[in-house]
């Protein structure tokens, strides 16, 4: 029982995400239009569906903001909350 109670309090990513970062970063926000004119790739504005994200590079992109997306403060999203987010966008890609 012990080791349930402490996985029943893991962040989940993929919640989290959709909660903190889908209103632009999911498939009708304004992030996915840029995102993907940008790279020249439809498929690169969808972070969920994409293949080449870090986990080191989605948490320094969420705190230090890149292109048009401003930071995001330890008030708005943990530490922990921003962790589960980036391994769900890395899919475990340090």
């Amino acid at each position: 029982l012990a080791g349930s109670a402490s996985a029943a309090q893991q962040p989940d990513g993929k919640a989290l995400y959709t909660q903190r970062c889908g209103m632009c970063h999911q498939t009708i926000g304004m992030a996915v239009s840029i995102l993907s004119r940008r790279a020249g790739d439809e498929s690169k504005g969808v972070l969920e569906d994409r293949k080449d994200l870090t986990a080191g590079f989605v948490r320094t992109a969420v705190r230090s903001g890149i292109a048009n997306m401003p930071r995001i403060s330890r008030g708005e999203v943990s530490d922990p909350e921003l962790g589960a987010i980036a391994d769900y966008l890395s899919r475990g890609k340090p």
